[in-house]
């Protein structure tokens, strides 16, 4: 079997646990464990994987073993990690006790927040923070044969993005993983229909979510579609992006948008190779990629997962600007080499009549970054990326 090589992250979970306690939430084979492992060596003090089946069946006996493995330590302070916390939900009443009675930190992994929800367990009111670990981001593989070819081929998730076989691992994923977690856990009662449903949702990812529209031309129920969304972003492999609503010379959309998270997996989903340069699934495969920048760039940078401050603008005449940032940066997003002043600029130049945003930005792949003369910079995608990971852009305008 082939040795994956190790990538650092760019996540700094050692600083934030310096501060409190935390929660990280992310999709199965992001790389939270190999993190913790490579990581944070010589860290932490008592580690409990409940992915081994001995280990989580003993702790779902009896979750008071918790407290006496710790205090078996003879400390008072130090970092405990517990990966797959959602596997046990039982054990963040004595992860709470051991707060109150001790000073140690706790480092609680999940692939998933729906169980934890819906168990009625304690979530620490409010003593740990929460963090959101995604797949790979561009400062950690612009190094690493990064092209958007790769990208769309494999999609993010570290171990596929560093495999020669992508296609049987990303199959395995959505296939093996992603179905039989929720079989297992009880989610869905109809699997077939929920297959069916998943590839719906592939299919429109990132696109408008109507429910009635989705139940008509599905055949499916609305009430079922709304949940079967929930279930995917409780397992941390999709998200909504709202829509901007705020205008005044224009009416606005006021359905969400919603992403699956890796276009490997949607490729994989969706049973198709990865799009060529002049298809539209090239364009949609591109915006998408994009927006995961944007999402982790915000959730790594301090931003609330829960309302992130990024939107997107679409006209009922169909106008549209890609995102919109905390009401501040406009940012379209073209697979053109050449921008086409009147058309591809046209959604920034209508929302910038409501004088809203400092910033309007159209990412392309043109060769090099320029302003047009009424104001707006046409980025290269990866000046944009890295003026975004370098805290130029998005971080300038936080609320």
């Amino acid at each position: 079997m082939k040795s994956f090589e190790y990538i650092t992250r760019i996540l700094n979970i050692s600083d934030m646990l310096s501060l409190q306690s935390q929660f990280v939430f992310g999709a199965r084979q992001t790389g939270k464990t190999s993190y913790i492992s490579r990581q944070m060596e010589g860290m932490i003090d008592l580690h409990i994987d409940l992915l081994e089946s001995r280990e989580r069946t003993r702790l779902e006996r009896n979750p008071s073993l918790l407290s006496d493995e710790i205090r078996a330590l003879d400390k008072n302070k130090g970092l405990i990690v517990i990966d797959e916390i959602q596997l046990v939900p039982a054990l963040l009443n004595e992860v709470h006790r051991v707060m109150e009675q001790t000073d140690f930190t706790f480092l609680l992994t999940g692939s998933g927040v729906r169980k934890l929800m819906h168990s009625g367990v304690d979530m620490l009111g409010g003593r740990a923070g929460q963090i959101i670990f995604h797949p790979f981001v561009y400062p950690e593989i612009r190094d690493k044969d990064f092209s958007l070819e790769h990208i769309f081929r494999t999609g993010l998730i570290p171990k596929i993005y560093l495999s020669d076989n992508p296609g049987r691992l990303l199959s395995s994923y959505w296939g093996s993983y992603l179905l039989l977690q929720i079989q297992a856990e009880g989610y869905v009662r109809n699997i077939p229909e929920f297959t069916n449903f998943l590839t719906f949702a592939a299919l429109s990812s990132g696109e408008q979510i109507n429910f009635s529209n989705i139940a008509s031309d599905t055949g499916m129920a609305v009430n079922s579609i709304k949940s079967w969304y929930g279930i995917l972003s409780d397992m941390l492999v999709g998200y909504e992006i709202p829509a901007f609503t705020a205008t005044k010379k224009r009416k606005a959309a006021t359905v969400s948008k919603y992403y699956l998270f890796d276009v490997g997996v949607i490729r994989s989903i969706l049973d198709i190779a990865a799009p060529g340069e002049n298809t539209s699934e090239y364009g949609k495969f591109f915006e998408h990629y994009i927006c995961h920048e944007l999402v982790s760039y915000i959730d790594y940078n301090g931003g609330d997962h829960r309302n992130r401050g990024l939107y997107y603008w679409r006209t009922q005449t169909g106008i549209e600007v890609d995102f919109i940032y905390k009401n501040q940066i406009a940012i379209e997003v073209k697979t053109t080499r050449q921008v086409n002043d009147r058309k591809d600029l046209k959604g920034l130049r209508a929302f910038s009549e409501e004088d809203i945003c400092r910033k309007y930005i159209l990412v392309c792949r043109e060769d090099r970054k320029r302003k047009t003369e009424d104001g707006i910079y046409i980025y290269p995608y990866r000046t944009f990326l890295e003026e975004l990971w370098e805290g130029k852009l998005l971080s300038v305008y936080k609320a």
